[in-house]
């Protein structure tokens, strides 16, 4: 075969891989119109088979991959018992992470891996993962607020831990002769609680209504008393700083509430003090 010849077949074979490649394109796109039908519908697992035949078809189809992960992520209940239930959440975790193979920075995929690994109670890797989304786009308040929620928790269940031992409860007042105790937990849950504060502070500045957020300031503040150990003051203002911050969170929620009912209203908000 003569070079003209060979140049003429390749270039048929080339027509032919384009021609198949565009047709199992626009395949993968009919099976994630279909997948995403299902899943409004909440076919979760009707969905995901035509999820995972989109992304067969076509595996640069970074959609079909979020949506099947995500279905996978619906199915996953939280702490229900079974190897099934597990294996959702980890193929949902699994197909989010292939997306990052391509988007290192893709905000979805971070915060959706986050929250899987939040709601199985693997509160290191959640953290890590809600730390990359915060590097991925820092002005998403969502993020830092669910750090600080992180750093809660793990406070919180250290300390109801170290005063079961001497049989008190979490929020009993330590005692002078408590003052070991204090130390202790001091020692363990500080950083968390500074660093809880200052995400959940700037998830705030970035959101000025996030009450759910005035909240959780709210508890590390009680968290930060119980440390303040033989610094009376200390504790006193941070009591006095729990107690704003759960002002704070009552007014945001009231504020809400009035705007949604002058919006269903039409605007005319009826007053109904006698």
């Amino acid at each position: 075969m003569n070079t003209s010849a060979r140049l003429v077949a390749l270039l048929a074979v080339a027509a032919l891989l384009l021609s198949t490649a565009g047709c199992n394109k626009l395949k993968a796109r009919d099976q994630l119109n279909k997948g995403v039908k299902s899943y409004k519908n909440a076919n979760y697992e009707q969905a995901i088979e035509h999820f995972k035949q989109a992304v067969f078809l076509d595996e640069n189809l970074k959609v079909a991959k979020l949506y099947l992960a995500t279905a996978y992520a619906q199915l996953y209940v939280p702490g229900a018992p079974g190897a099934d239930n597990t294996r959702n959440a980890e193929q949902a975790i699994a197909g989010y992470k292939s997306v990052l193979e391509k988007d290192p920075n893709d905000v979805n995929s971070l915060k959706g891996i986050a929250y899987l690994y939040l709601q199985m109670q693997k509160f290191d890797q959640s953290r890590e993962y809600y730390q990359k989304a915060i590097t991925a786009d820092p002005s998403d308040p969502e993020a830092y607020y669910s750090v600080g929620v992180i750093d809660w928790k793990a406070a919180y269940t250290d300390t109801a831990e170290r005063k079961a031992k001497v049989n008190l409860k979490v929020d009993d007042e330590l005692k002078k002769q408590d003052q070991k105790l204090c130390q202790d937990i001091k020692a363990n849950n500080e950083a968390r609680v500074d660093e809880g504060l200052k995400m959940l502070q700037t998830a705030i500045d970035k959101r000025q209504d996030y009450d759910d957020a005035m909240v959780y300031m709210n508890l590390l503040y009680l968290r930060k008393a119980d440390m303040a150990c033989d610094d009376p003051k200390a504790k006193a203002e941070d009591k006095q700083m729990s107690e704003k911050f759960s002002n704070d969170a009552m007014a945001a929620r009231k504020k809400k509430a009035d705007a949604a009912a002058k919006k269903t209203t039409g605007g005319i908000v009826l007053d109904q003090k006698k």
